[in-house]
């Protein structure tokens, strides 16, 4: 009789397409989950997968058995999700991804207040602005930015985020504050790293300006920007939620405030197209109404 523990471990590298996905999302190392595979062909009589040192590819019997199984896997674990949030108590882990400065925006002291309330879960985030394998890191709910670009994960966009011009007190005193959007070209200007190069786009009240921007520093991560412009190394162009505090603060002024980046937006975005467990949907709830207490624009309610 097939050990449907095992059946499960297979679902879960099929998914992430590799021993070590399933492994970090199943907790394990990644040796037994390569056991428990082996294991499981040697109850099936067949090879469900095709090992190489660069891929692990479904062999035709592997293809077979994944078509058949994993819908039945997925029922299983919906029929357990449905008992367990019968007791409408969230438990367990939920892992979250989300561009590096997430934890600025979203804050330490409002996650503290979330996991006091719900003391059953288990909070554990990847924080990067790269395009994570988010199937493969065994992700339950990622907030990105930009189009969606896994066929695997489901998106839904939730918020429009605008970009305001920044600088420090220090630096604008030393350089002078500019009065128009052509003047930014002669200042040090902070910009994140893009494959489209240092030019920027603004929308102001007699229309759309585009100017060439550079200056002595440029990162990948908005985080690392909004540090360098608090040191005083120039002008920034950042998301209006990332440098809110600061502006209260005082620690920034912002630069040409008639001019804004609109149209970035951030989405929420699932692995699978099922009905997500009780404590990812609670999280989502309450990070979407901090995320709507800041000065960001919600769209929508989370689903």
């Amino acid at each position: 009789m097939l050990n449907l523990n095992d059946v499960e471990i297979f679902a879960h590298v099929v998914r992430a397409g590799s021993f070590a996905g399933a492994a970090r999302r199943l907790e394990m190392p990644a040796n037994s989950v390569s056991r428990r595979i082996q294991q499981l062909e040697r109850e099936l009589g067949a090879r469900l997968f095709q090992r190489s040192t660069r891929k692990l590819t479904l062999t035709p019997a592997g293809s077979r058995f994944a078509e058949r199984s994993l819908p039945a896997i997925d029922d299983l674990g919906l029929a357990a999700q449905e008992v367990m949030d019968g007791s409408r108590t969230p438990r367990g882990s939920v892992r979250v991804a989300g561009p590096a400065d997430f934890l600025h925006i979203l804050s330490m002291e409002a996650v503290a207040g979330f996991l006091q309330a719900h003391p059953e879960v288990r909070l554990e985030f990847i924080l990067d602005d790269a395009m994570t394998d988010l199937v493969a890191e065994g992700v339950d709910v990622a907030f990105r930015g930009g189009p969606l670009a896994d066929s695997r994960m489901v998106a839904r966009r939730v918020l429009d985020v605008r970009h305001v011009l920044v600088a420090s007190p220090a630096y604008l005193k030393r350089r002078g504050t500019p009065r128009q959007v052509a003047e930014l070209g002669a200042h040090d200007c902070i910009g994140q790293l893009r494959p489209r190069g240092s030019r920027w786009q603004l929308q102001g009240p007699d229309g759309v300006h585009e100017v060439d921007v550079a200056g002595p520093f440029g990162a990948n991560s908005a985080r690392a920007v909004l540090q360098a412009c608090l040191a005083g190394l120039g002008i920034a162009l950042l998301p209006e939620g990332v440098v809110q505090s600061d502006l209260d603060g005082r620690r920034l002024r912002r630069v040409l405030p008639a001019c804004v980046r609109d149209g970035g937006h951030l989405s929420i975005m699932y692995p699978t197209r099922h009905r997500p467990p009780l404590a990812v949907q609670v999280f989502v709830e309450f990070a979407l109404r901090c995320l709507h207490a800041g000065p960001l624009r919600v769209r929508g309610a989370a689903a």
